[in-house]
């Protein structure tokens, strides 16, 4: 499963309504090669389901992430932080053994 903060759910339904999404549309999370730590998170809204997509809901809010990166999202929570020492979108993420100091890569 994939948990969604109610920060990230007010966030997200925020900026659908601002860029006039309709409900077909969800937030796809992906896990990519990269950043300080050696993996990145990547997150998008989308309309299009792939076949190997696993599909949550929490909150009422959809979320899909392809198999491979579910492996490393499981569990996992997204979060949504503000202000003038916000993070914007962040992921807490139990699996990861090490994250960098921005939040955004981590590794297993």
């Amino acid at each position: 499963m994939i948990y969604v903060a109610d920060s990230a759910k007010e966030k997200i339904q925020e900026i659908k309504e601002q860029e006039q999404l309709s409900d077909e549309f969800f937030i796809r999370v992906s896990v990519t090669s990269g950043g300080c730590s050696g993996l990145s998170y990547k997150m998008d809204f989308d309309n299009e389901s792939q076949t190997e997509d696993q599909v949550f809901e929490d909150k009422g809010v959809k979320v899909v992430t392809d198999l491979k990166s579910f492996l490393y999202l499981f569990d996992t929570t997204l979060h949504f932080s503000g202000g003038l020492n916000g993070k914007g979108f962040y992921f807490e993420n139990p699996n990861a053994a090490r994250t960098c100091g921005c939040g955004e890569s981590f590794s297993l």
